[in-house]
């Protein structure tokens, strides 16, 4: 099995039970990929990108069960160690752990977006969330202005919702 699918297995277990949960990291990885693969990703930065949009959200239990809360500054503070625990047992670089890890834990951080990882991390989980989350056309125009760069993401946001 390659290592992408043994991270979905393994997150797929984590979160069994919460079907909203797997839906949504799956989805957040599928356009995580597909940006990824249009924008030209080398492959190491790549199998990064979709790493990171698996895990990006596995600070939502421990977040909620600590603070009550899924707020994103939880999540980005509480992610980092549980994914590092997660990806140690597969076949991870330390270098690629600590980048996934770095991007776990400032997805929800949208100033000075930095690398192309992490802004398409950033936008392939706005292309997900404007819809779960029901946003609002003024606030979906203001997401599509503040935070999207790359063509690919820009242009599914647009066919998406505008």
């Amino acid at each position: 099995m390659n290592t992408i699918n043994s991270v979905i297995e393994k997150m797929m277990d984590y979160y069994k039970g919460d079907p909203k949960r797997i839906q949504h990291f799956m989805k957040v990885y599928q356009f995580g990929k597909l940006i990824g693969e249009e924008v030209g990703l080398d492959a190491r930065k790549q199998r990064v990108l979709e790493t990171a949009c698996v895990v990006h959200d596995i600070g939502i239990k421990a977040s909620e069960e600590k603070y009550h809360s899924s707020a994103g500054n939880y999540q980005e503070l509480e992610g980092p160690p549980i994914a590092r625990d997660l990806l140690a047992s597969l076949d991870y670089s330390p270098e690629e752990i600590d980048r996934i890890c770095w991007l776990v834990g400032h997805h929800h951080t949208y100033k000075n977006i930095e690398g192309e990882d992490y802004q398409i991390l950033v936008e392939a989980d706005f292309l997900v969330n404007a819809w779960e989350d029901g946003m609002s056309r003024e606030a979906v125009e203001n997401v599509r202005k503040k935070i999207f760069a790359t063509s690919p993401g820009i242009r599914m946001f647009e066919t998406m919702y505008m």
